[in-house]
């Protein structure tokens, strides 16, 4: 092959393919190369025994992030991928048999909180849900959906002091407690530390903006297909656009010229001529391999991944009358939770995200259901025997569910996720979390979203900034994109 080329994706992730959507909008030369057969990514899909899971993320927010990925590439998503608020978002339940239900609206919220914890606890949650808006209107614009790889853009006095003011530096656990005496309310608004892969105790406040995305903005899913319907839609709409997506096709290397970037040896024997690549695959596994020695970040030389889970996909007989979508069911302990977390061990008393998603009826046989689990476990660094551990872990999980009131789940159809399963399938440290979000892994400190060095490599995913989550994920594509079209290669 011949030619200067054009920009190859590496990876059909939420990252890489709003990328290439956006690129393929603007007119660009746009090849995706996927080693999976399917696009997602950690937004993945598997099947058993006639049902189909989502084996990936669960929970999205910002809808108008992932609509304008598709707005970049000339469609609308609402007749590509219509999506439904839930109702409620989360259901909360405590191991003292109460229950909290975050629902859309901000006086039906307050009416829950009332509910369960009293008129002074309601007056305090609705100022501190106006704190939580204060906190969103500074960061969100200044600092999540910004390109925080360049030092430039961190250096902002004002929205510096405007967040410091709003208690966006202390601890999450801390900030939320100035606001809500109720334990079981602050654990509805501090349990979301675990996405950035720390303890409530040591995330920053800033990142109470989750749960300001999660209780007020509201949580979304896909009307049809499931989670996985989103990498579809979005590999879909960036081929109408023009780009081109091979998939079973894995990146071996990345060659560089004297200007940068000039091609990508596939494991077909082609070598696909670039002026661009985005690396949108797990950056720390890139690195060893793929990318040119040149391509080398210090932020790297240290890397502190975040905890991993557990998770059971179970195929049930039945349909489950009265099920949210989402149910945390917090365990009786909490600080020591993190504490085994942070030390490498299985939390003693773990709390569990159920996910039951009703009204994907296509996902399982009629008058049938399926029914995912997520317990939070140590990742790979931990040490742990996990040939030993995961079937411990796994059917103590069973337990708990039948106690919870799931009934006997053992014989049923069910797969199981677990740090060396993370790690088989590309993610390192065995976790699909990637870094955690300690102060030193975070904005311009997070890998830097291009290489300063090798002149046309950028990166996307949820190793480099904004981070781990659909709408930063979505957002870092969108960021590497916008560097190419700026530049003059």
């Amino acid at each position: 092959m011949s030619g200067t080329g054009g920009i190859v994706v590496i990876g059909a992730g939420l990252g890489g393919l709003a990328a290439a959507m956006r690129l393929a909008g603007a007119g660009r030369d746009v090849t995706v190369v996927e080693a999976r057969d399917v696009p997602g990514g950690c937004c993945g899909t598997a099947s058993l025994d006639g049902y189909r899971f989502d084996t990936g993320p669960s929970v999205l927010t910002m809808p108008e992030v992932l609509a304008d990925a598709f707005a970049a590439a000339g469609e609308d998503m609402e007749s590509r991928l219509p999506l439904r608020r839930l109702d409620p978002y989360y259901r909360m339940r405590y191991h003292d048999g109460t229950h909290l239900d975050v629902v859309p609206g901000e006086d039906a919220m307050i009416e829950q909180v009332r509910a369960l914890c009293g008129a002074a606890e309601a007056d305090r949650y609705r100022r501190f849900r106006a704190r939580l808006g204060e906190l969103f209107a500074a960061e969100w614009p200044a600092f999540i959906d910004r390109d925080m790889t360049r030092l430039r853009h961190l250096v902002r006095p004002l929205v510096l002091a405007r967040l410091a003011a709003l208690g966006g530096f202390r601890r999450l656990d801390g900030l939320v407690r100035a606001h809500l005496t109720d334990d079981r309310l602050v654990r509805a608004h501090t349990f979301q530390a675990l996405y950035v892969g720390l303890s409530p105790q040591r995330a920053l406040g800033i990142y109470a903006v989750i749960a300001h995305m999660d209780t007020v903005g509201g949580v979304f899913f896909p009307r049809h297909g499931g989670m996985h319907a989103i990498p579809q839609a979005m590999a879909a709409a960036a081929e109408k656009a023009g780009a081109r997506i091979r998939y079973g096709t894995r990146a071996l290397k990345l060659e560089t010229g004297p200007h940068g970037v000039s091609a990508v040896l596939l494991d077909t024997g082609e070598r696909l001529p670039a002026r661009h690549v985005v690396v949108a695959c797990d950056l720390p596994g890139a690195h060893d391999g793929l990318l040119p020695k040149a391509a080398g970040d210090w932020r790297l030389r240290r890397p502190r991944h975040s905890p991993s889970c557990v998770v059971l996909h179970v195929g049930l007989d039945r349909r489950l009358g009265g099920q949210a979508h989402h149910t945390l069911h917090f365990g009786r302990e909490w600080r020591s939770t993190f504490s085994a977390l942070a030390a490498g061990r299985p939390q003693p008393d773990p709390s569990l995200l159920v996910t039951y998603p009703a009204t994907d009826t296509a996902a399982a046989p009629a008058g049938h259901a399926t029914l995912t689990v997520l317990e939070p476990a140590p990742n790979l660094h931990g040490g742990a025997d996990w040939d030993r551990l995961a079937p411990k872990l796994e059917d103590r999980l069973l337990a708990r569910m039948a106690e919870l009131g799931y009934g006997d789940l053992t014989g049923r159809p069910r797969l199981r996720f677990d740090p060396p399963a993370w790690a088989r399938l590309g993610h390192s440290a065995g976790t699909p979390f990637a870094l955690d979000h300690r102060f030193s892994q975070t904005a311009w400190f997070r890998p830097a979203g291009a290489a300063r060095r090798v002149p046309g490599l950028h990166f996307a995913g949820m190793h480099t900034a904004p981070g781990v989550g659909v709408p930063p994920v979505l957002i870092s594509g969108r960021l590497a994109a916008e560097r190419i079209l700026e530049s003059p290669r």
